[in-house]
């Protein structure tokens, strides 16, 4: 039984690590705002497997913070912040799309080499979840900087996340509660500052463009 389970958290791993290389190939900004929910989503059921495989309430807890904030509050948030900046696309990339979907299989391929070691010393039932976790936080940093707009940016910080938290749930059974709430706190306090500076660079510049913000250091 536990076998099964075990084999069960790594497809939600391989789902949360094809939906990470899905957002970077995505142009739309409403799209990415989906996979990220749909990656919010995946997340709260391997936390919640993970929980029920390993008898850890306080994993339940945290499946539901994950909820609450991941598919519910910040897709609403980002959904309300596009709505008002008027942005449904994001066009501009500092790199081509089959230029990043070749990096992106690469770093995929790097990730897995690099915790392969690692997961072979590792006692838990989802061991092989690291490398996932690894390839999704390293694919959300390519996001990050081949991407000229601050919308998929902040979206790329929060699904780089995203990975992080799926490591600590699945190869350590999670982190204390105490950690786990005061990073769930960081993340929405970040997002709404991140919501504030969009407009801000908006209202400078008619456009949210980070490349503009050199004109900031140039004055």
């Amino acid at each position: 039984m536990t076998e099964l389970f075990t084999q069960f958290i790594n497809l939600l791993g391989a789902v949360l690590l094809l939906l990470a290389f899905a957002m970077i190939t995505q142009r739309r900004v409403l799209s990415l705002i989906h996979l990220f929910t749909m990656q919010g989503a995946t997340l709260v059921a391997s936390t919640a497997v993970v929980g029920y495989v390993t008898q850890q309430p306080h994993l339940y807890v945290s499946a539901g913070i994950t909820f609450v904030l991941k598919v519910l509050v910040i897709p609403i948030l980002l959904h309300r912040v596009i709505d008002r900046l008027q942005v449904r696309w994001d066009l501009e990339s500092l790199i081509n799309i089959p230029t990043t979907m070749l990096i992106g299989i690469l770093l995929v391929i790097f990730a897995f080499n690099l915790a392969l070691p690692i997961a072979q010393l590792s006692s838990t039932i989802s061991r092989g979840s690291l490398g996932i976790a690894l390839a999704c936080v390293l694919l959300s940093f390519l996001m990050m900087i081949t991407r000229a707009k601050a919308v998929p940016q902040v979206i790329a910080f929060l699904s780089m996340e995203n990975g992080l938290f799926f490591a600590a749930t699945s190869a350590t059974y999670g982190m204390p509660m105490v950690v786990e709430l005061g990073i769930a706190l960081d993340v929405l306090i970040g997002v709404l500052i991140l919501g504030v500076f969009m407009f801000q660079i908006r209202e400078q510049f008619d456009s949210l463009d980070i490349r503009n913000l050199e004109r900031l250091k140039e004055d």
